[in-house]
């Protein structure tokens, strides 16, 4: 498996929610858009949060993924 499934992605982008919390992620639609934004980030020039993830992978949505599998990004709710 090249990347994480989109279960676990969700689960590393709720894992600092407290029980009872309302999750920051409710759905795959969710982690879609927070990579796609950041990969957007990436071809605009942003650095990537893991030096070492650009080598691995060279593409700006596979570093996207990269970065919200390690914990690097992290995605905000909208409050």
């Amino acid at each position: 498996m090249l990347h994480p499934s989109y279960t676990d992605l969700m689960n590393i982008a709720n894992s600092e929610v407290e029980q009872g919390e309302q999750p920051v992620v409710n759905s795959r639609y969710s982690i879609v858009l927070a990579t796609a934004k950041r990969a957007k980030q990436i071809i605009g020039g942003s650095k990537p949060l893991n030096e070492d993830a650009k080598i691995s992978c060279p593409k700006p949505l596979s570093i996207a993924i990269d970065e919200l599998a390690s914990g690097a990004l992290k995605i905000r709710g909208e409050d």
